[in-house]
């Protein structure tokens, strides 16, 4: 993308836009570089996608690819800026996931090819889980699995023995399982979210069904607390914890700047974050 057009990403991704209101039988898919360079479009987001079919009328299920996440990469390459996006989230307009194994990747593409309706769909997708070792699907999984909104506990931990739920999206989910495992916890359960709209209630209350009795509920994510899912979602985690308990927020402090610019300061803010 270097050297190009500023106009360049509105208008490709206006022209898949109407490709894919045109020709509902595809599945069209537009892939930023960066999720971070979305923000060039960001007229076509406001004025077509998230708003084209209350408007007019015009379904479409355009697919928007969005590498996101906090790698030390500097403040214009680690955020896509996901709560713009829940923002602009309102009456089914749009999906907007954040998968985290390459089998939720398959089956979320396919459910959107097949199901009935068409609807854009927003992903976080992922950048180091491309090749993180614990980021994995079983080829059981890829062939006779379905997507799966919300994913609980995949430890053998005791609920019982459970003291605390940690509920997350993304990239974090594994940073949070390895200082888990290193620690040899067994009272902190991780709690994956891979749809955060529209927000899967039924299958988190599943999910959390067996941790009723715990009172001490966590939001972990790795953007700043003015950004990500936290203001935007936090009334839908309140809603499926379990009555009495207690919701906070664990993540880096509210910034002007998505992300810091040097490695050493992100790695700081990171163990802070955890």
């Amino acid at each position: 993308m270097s050297g190009t057009p500023y106009c360049l990403k509105k208008a490709v991704l206006a022209f898949e836009y109407g490709y894919a209101t045109a020709e509902p039988r595809t599945l069209t898919i537009w892939e930023a570089q960066f999720g971070d360079f979305a923000n060039g479009a960001q007229v076509v987001i406001d004025q077509f996608i998230s708003s084209g079919e209350q408007k007019w009328g015009r379904m479409c299920g355009l697919v928007m690819l969005l590498p996101h996440g906090y790698e030390g990469q500097g403040p214009e390459h680690s955020s896509a800026r996901l709560e713009r996006y829940l923002q602009l989230c309102a009456e089914q307009n749009m999906q907007v996931c954040v998968p985290s194994t390459p089998a939720q990747v398959y089956h979320m593409l396919r459910r959107q090819a097949l199901r009935g309706m068409r609807r854009p769909l927003v992903v976080m997708s992922p950048k180091s889980l491309l090749r993180h070792p614990l980021a994995v699907s079983s080829l059981e999984e890829l062939a006779n699995g379905t997507f799966l909104p919300a994913i609980g506990e995949i430890d053998e931990l005791d609920p019982k023995g459970v003291k605390r739920v940690v509920m997350c999206s993304g990239k974090v989910y594994y940073d949070l399982l390895e200082q888990r495992r290193k620690n040899n916890q067994h009272d902190v359960a991780i709690v994956r979210i891979e749809q955060l709209y529209p927000f899967p209630h039924k299958a988190m209350q599943e999910v959390l069904q067996q941790f009723a009795h715990v009172k001490d509920f966590v939001w972990c994510q790795e953007e700043p607390l003015n950004q990500g899912a936290w203001y935007c979602s936090q009334h839908h985690f309140r809603e499926v914890i379990p009555f009495g308990a207690s919701l906070r927020y664990a993540g880096r402090p509210a910034s002007a700047s998505p992300a810091v610019g040097y490695m050493s300061v992100h790695q700081k803010t990171a163990t802070r974050s955890g």
